[in-house]
């Protein structure tokens, strides 16, 4: 399975470095690319179009803005004009504005701010909402088992909102209460040549939608020297959900318990040209009727990087990662300090119905690498190859995988 989307700032670095393409400075603190978008997906189709990345940076070079229109054909989709908004402060405090519309189906709303430094640094504050239609999601039933050849296609309609407060109770140790708002129609997708979800798998929960309302504590270690592109540290975090699906009507099925955890490490060099990071992920939820795009997943740019979003589905899921992240250079187009780094990675994970039976049988592997163009210490950018039995995937975001 493969899901790819070029992302800006990596085509525009590869592209920059190539001299394939020129950057026209607006002023002396802002840059234009203009950039060819061109990319082919086994299950989003194929792009192609052009990426116009403004950036705009302060006199030491470091990222203060990013305006990114987008004009792409997709081949399953049409047209899609996307407007892309980043804007950055310093002490980590950020906000993102994304708008996009696609001929066929697809809408996409989003909004984000952040910012850990809340009231003098007392506080983390992180608000959000998003509508989005995403037309090319796939879904081969519950389990580890399932057979590629279950593979079947939707239209997941969302609207998503949340707020999350915590209290710093030190440098580097947080306690948050988070909730969560998450209402989903499944629709007809936009993938013709695969089956429609809903007919194949009419009595999987959650077929019929759901309307979520989450209530979550999160306690949070973090000791690395950047929240966005750090190379030293550790971070844990463990988190306790109580879930309701308004749209059930026994009392008794309306609840159900969600439980993460999650530790990574980071080993730099001396001179921290390399940094090797391990990462160890674990998901449980309990109770019955839980909508199946509530459950533990593994696949994806986050997790299991050799298959696509969401391929594996159950109760429970553990994945482990390692990849070693190298420095190769960097380089200052205009005014903007970019540096280039190569990730080669290995995820291993499973997902659960219980954890009594063959706990450690039919591990998933997937081998790969990464390259990642970073502008420190705001924005990454990333497109991350893995390797699977399915044929592997591609994905690309501006950020890191974990």
């Amino acid at each position: 399975m493969m899901s790819f989307r070029v992302s800006c700032l990596a085509a525009m670095v590869c592209l920059a470095l190539a001299g394939s393409i020129s950057p026209y400075p607006v002023s002396a603190e802002q840059s234009i690319f203009v950039v060819p978008a061109i990319s082919t997906s086994k299950n989003a189709g194929r792009d192609f179009g052009l990426i116009v990345p403004v950036l705009d940076s302060d006199e030491d070079g470091n990222l203060r803005s990013v305006f990114a229109p987008m004009l792409i054909h997709n081949s399953f989709l049409g047209v899609r004009g996307t407007a892309n908004y980043y804007h950055y402060w310093s002490g980590g405090k950020q906000l993102e504005a994304v708008g996009s519309y696609t001929e066929e189906i697809e809408r996409k709303l989003i909004f984000r701010y952040q910012d850990p430094g809340f009231i003098e640094g007392l506080f983390f504050v992180d608000i959000g909402a998003q509508f989005f239609k995403n037309a090319t999601k796939r879904f081969f039933g519950l389990g580890q088992t399932t057979p590629e050849s279950n593979e079947s296609n939707y239209t997941g309609r969302e609207i998503q909102v949340h707020w999350n407060l915590g209290i710093h109770l030190n440098d580097v140790t947080r306690i948050s209460v988070y909730q969560r708002f998450r209402d989903v129609e499944i629709q007809p997708g936009g993938i013709d040549d695969e089956p429609f979800t809903k007919n194949q798998f009419p009595n999987t929960a959650g077929i019929g939608g759901a309307t979520i309302l989450g209530h979550k504590l999160v306690f949070q270690y973090d000791s690395r020297d950047n929240l966005t592109s750090p190379t030293a540290g550790t971070r844990v975090e463990a988190f306790g959900e109580l879930a309701q699906n308004l749209d059930r009507r026994q009392i008794d099925d309306q609840l159900y318990f969600r439980y993460g955890f999650e530790a990574r490490h980071f080993m730099p060099s001396p001179s921290k040209r390399y940094i090797f990071l391990i990462r160890g992920k674990l998901g449980l939820t309990s109770g019955n009727g839980i909508p199946f795009f509530e459950q533990s997943s593994l696949g994806g740019e986050n997790n299991l990087r050799g298959y696509g979003r969401d391929r594996f589905i159950d109760k429970h899921m553990i994945v482990v990662n390692v990849e070693e992240r190298i420095h190769m250079f960097q380089i200052k187009i205009l005014h903007v300090n970019a540096e280039l780094e190569v990730a080669p990675f290995v995820d291993m994970g499973r997902t659960y119905r219980d954890f009594s039976y063959r706990q450690f049988d039919d591990w998933k592997i997937t081998p790969g690498v990464g390259f990642r163009a970073i502008v420190r210490p705001n924005l990454v950018s990333r497109v991350d190859w893995g390797y699977s039995k399915e044929g592997g995937a591609i994905f690309a975001g501006l950020d890191y995988p974990f």
